[in-house]
């Protein structure tokens, strides 16, 4: 966590590079086992326990409390205090702050060790410790002469003053300070991200050359008093943990890191007074302040906060890139057309016609014949034109918060300015969320004022009444519950949009004017099959004898997962009823899960349309690797690597026959201008059920058969 990391090799080496002095590391691992003790002991949330939100402060406090203070009973006792004040300071500040989606970084930490050091002048028990200065004595009783020769001829390198400052502020992280510590660190740290590993570079690069125009340090060595350890974190934090890595994040590292150093060097004025350390309060006062002014933004715009946080800032990047889809799902509440079959947007979002100003973000919709034409002739009655009388369906759940149903339809080519929305419903979707369906048939709502209405369900006819000259469905997205409210942007979940022949499911779009749009059928067949609710259990066996137990459960965050409890991996999965969708895998390759997680990794739960369903996979599912290594480096700035999926529904008379339907899909991938392909699967649906998957790659090929318990 303080490297905003939880991968376990990284861990290690830094558990171990923190005993490089042993009474540091000692003294951080009792502070971490005091804490979690005591949060265990008080009943605090288990998950921010072991994930160690409420103990990393506590290991800082450990270890800044060991560099500076000698062991003895008074020390024991005060680490043990310590260590508990500062984890209830840890679950204080994220109770408060991440209230408001702000982290409370390593401030418990400063407190604590504030308070802890303007009390230790009083205890004449307590010792000042200068083993950060000598520290070859601590070394010796580790390795002995061995050890610290090797130390020494590392520590003894002729290197520039920038460079064996980067690696000093490395270790001071951990409360080391020596070049060996650091080169070890900045090797984990590459290992776990290459995208962390470069923002530190960046972030230490640019406190140097602030640091060279204002004057500063005249050797170049910015380690002091841990200060270059708030330009790395800073660098971390806001260039690719909490934002989304892109341009536009590492270029504000240009301005988020002077703002750090100007803070380093004013509150290290302040806090010398007192005799302590600045430690690393201006690393938390900028990012605190940075993200909490972003959540202030009314135009979001495209540097994007960090939606679903994975500690890594390459798959928080390629999930970002490769799910907007699957984000959406999350944010965004679900909308159908609020018709049956095909119709023409004749209005879109800012027509030029009615829909502008505060009423802009609004769609109207006609019904066409072959010819292009929205009436049979004469065409002078509201019964000549094809959308007159047509159903309206519910766009999504909701409760009827307001009708109106008594307005006469117009004669074609008059308005109704008086009553401009004519016979409407409003329906409440969420708190500020509501839809608005006018210019309807009157007296065609069948349904009333505070009722239920489901997705689909039939409420209404559209009709020609209010500022309608001909007959069509004005369709809205509002935040308030009124006739007349101002329209906002929102998207329709999923559609299909024809171009000639040809359709193209579109996913969390708002439809074009001029484009000829409709809803997806779902086939109910493909819906049961991909229906996994919690406690659902699936027993997969393949030729080669490889066997598994799925169970599918639910997370604390609501979120479905399939998980295998013998190989331990687990699959995350949305199914929103029209699509069926993974979005996360953890867990071994070498496993069916991950077989039928790349097989299934986009479903279109619908037969109607021959349509191919298109998708990215997540780059980190490459492993590591130098090509991918070097696109981890560029990612922020520049993708040169896809890795691509595609479905289809196989469409043949014996499938047809037989009631099975046979699901092809292929993995691609992408490197420049080239493709390759990786594996062909196939799924087989009989019985509302999932019959079989087969996945075959290279010269190899596994058949899985799926036999659902429960």
């Amino acid at each position: 966590m303080l490297f905003f990391s939880k991968n376990r090799f990284f861990s290690i080496i830094i558990f171990l590079v923190s005993f490089f002095i042993p009474q540091v590391g000692a003294a951080g691992l009792l502070a971490v086992v005091f804490s979690v003790l005591a949060g265990k002991l008080l009943g605090f949330d288990s998950i921010n326990i072991e994930t160690g939100i409420y103990s990393y402060s506590a290991i800082l406090f450990g270890l800044g409390f060991a560099s500076n203070f000698e062991f003895g009973s008074a020390f024991i006792l005060l680490l043990i205090i310590g260590s508990i004040l500062t984890m209830l300071f840890s679950v204080a500040l994220s109770s408060r702050l991440n209230a408001k989606n702000i982290p409370g970084l390593s401030l418990a930490f400063i407190f604590t060790t504030w308070i802890v050091i303007l009390a230790s002048k009083q205890f004449a028990g307590l010792g000042l410790s200068q083993r950060h200065i000598y520290w070859v004595n601590e070394t010796y009783a580790i390795g002995g002469t061995q050890l610290v020769d090797v130390i020494q001829k590392i520590e003894n390198w002729q290197l520039a003053p920038y460079f064996s400052g980067f690696f000093r502020s490395m270790s001071a992280i951990i409360f080391q300070g020596n070049i060996l510590a650091g080169i070890i660190l900045s090797f984990g740290l590459f290992i776990n991200s290459r995208i962390s590993f470069l923002l530190t570079v960046i972030g230490y690069a640019i406190a140097i050359v602030f640091n060279y125009l204002m004057g500063g340090f005249s050797n170049g060595d910015l380690s002091y008093y841990n200060m270059g350890t708030n330009f790395m974190l800073v660098a971390i934090a806001l260039g690719g943990f909490y934002l989304i890595p892109s341009i536009r994040s590492v270029l504000w590292i240009f301005i988020t890191v002077p703002i750090a150093y100007i803070l380093v060097v004013s509150l290290s004025s302040i806090t010398y007074i007192f005799g302590l350390p600045v430690f690393s309060l201006p690393f938390c006062i900028v990012v605190i302040l940075f993200l909490y002014c972003l959540q202030l933004r009314k135009n979001p715009g495209k540097l994007v906060t960090t939606p679903i946080q994975y500690y890594n800032p390459e798959i928080n990047l390629y999930r970002f890139l490769n799910g907007k889809e699957r984000i959406m799902n999350r944010y965004f509440h679900s909308f159908s057309l609020p018709f049956l079959g095909e119709w023409m947007v004749s209005q879109g979002y800012d027509g030029n016609m009615t829909h502008k100003g505060d009423w802009a973000k609004a769609i109207d919709f006609v019904l066409l014949d072959n010819e292009m034409k929205t009436f049979r002739l004469p065409g002078n009655l509201p019964e000549h034109f094809y959308a007159y009388n047509k159903p309206v369906i519910c766009p999504a759940d909701g409760i009827v918060e307001e009708i109106v149903d008594f307005i006469e339809d117009n004669e074609i080519g008059k308005n109704n300015t008086l009553q401009n929305w004519g016979n409407t419903i409003i329906i409440k979707h969420a708190h500020g969320l509501y839809s608005k369906l006018s210019h309807l048939k009157k007296q065609s709502i069948k349904v009333s004022k505070g009722a239920f209405v489901k997705k689909g369900d039939l409420i209404a006819s559209c009709g020609n009444s209010g500022r309608s000259p001909e007959p069509h469905l004005h369709f809205q997205i509002q935040s308030t519950p009124y006739i007349g409210s101002k329209t906002i942007s929102y998207p329709i979940s999923y559609f299909y949009k024809r171009n000639a022949t040809v359709f193209d499911l579109k996913n969390y779009s708002i439809p074009e004017e001029g484009s000829f749009v409709s809803n997806i059928l779902p086939n109910v067949q493909l819906q049961s099959a991909f229906n996994f609710q919690p406690g659902k259990t699936i027993e997969v066996k393949a030729d080669n004898g490889q066997s598994e137990k799925w169970e599918v459960l639910t997370d604390s965050y609501n979120e479905s997962y399939i998980y295998c409890k013998e190989v331990n991996v687990y699959a995350y999965f949305i199914n929103n009823g029209t699509v069926f969708y993974f979005t996360n895998f953890i867990g071994s390759k070498n496993t069916l899960l991950y077989h039928f997680y790349t097989a299934a990794y986009k479903i279109l739960l619908s037969s109607e349309k021959e349509i191919d369903i298109k998708d990215n996979y997540p780059i980190s599912i490459l492993g590591y690797n130098p090509i991918r290594w070097m696109q981890d480096l560029l990612a922020p700035f520049f993708i040169f690597i896809k890795i691509n999926f595609e479905s289809h529904l196989k469409q043949n008379e014996e499938f047809l026959s037989s009631g099975e339907i046979e699901i092809i899909s292929e993995q691609s991938y992408s490197f420049g201008w080239s493709n390759k392909n990786i594996a062909t699967s196939s799924i087989i649906i009989d019985d509302n059920k999932i019959k079989s998957f087969s996945t075959k790659k290279n010269s190899t090929i596994i058949n899985v058969q799926c036999d659902t318990v429960n």
